[in-house]
């Protein structure tokens, strides 16, 4: 009987020890959660001046490929990604963004060809800037925020 315990014991031993010793470490990611008080002030302001109401539910310093980023989630189910300089570079929400966060030239562009709709989502990519209305559709401007083309991928 004693022999009968020890084999699922051992097998399970062995799993469980597989397992918790895999880890995600293939992209070279390292992410660290942030308490308040180690938020950067840049990105506390940020988030004061153009999400006042909202609360910080979580953040994170990411490290992947020796490049940081900051993502930071709301209560009101937004995420803000900032880079390694402290600029925001991403902010996806569920619901209309506030203006000030939005180029006014985009904003322009969005209130006379979609007046209807709002923004949920912008980003900043490397050559362009896309965003996300609230019927899914995703424009690209260029950095001084002139329309591109519909994003259609």
């Amino acid at each position: 009987m004693k022999k009968t315990i020890k084999i699922p014991v051992i097998a399970m031993a062995s799993f469980l020890t597989v397992f918790t010793s895999c880890n995600d470490d293939d992209d070279n990611s390292n992410d660290i959660y942030l308490s308040e008080t180690e938020i950067p002030e840049t990105i506390q302001s940020y988030i004061t001046d153009h999400f006042g109401e909202n609360m910080i539910l979580n953040a994170e310093k990411e490290t992947e490929n020796n490049e940081v980023t900051y993502e930071i989630y709301l209560t009101d189910n937004t995420n803000l990604e900032f880079n390694s300089d402290l600029d925001i570079i991403d902010i996806d929400g569920t619901s209309k963004l506030p203006d000030s966060v939005i180029p006014a030239t985009i904003l322009d562009y969005t209130a006379t060809n979609y007046p209807d709709n709002y923004i949920t989502d912008w980003e900043l990519e490397l050559d362009h800037q896309q965003v996300e209305l609230d019927n899914n559709v995703e424009l690209e401007f260029d950095m001084n925020g002139d329309f591109i083309r519909i994003d259609n991928d």
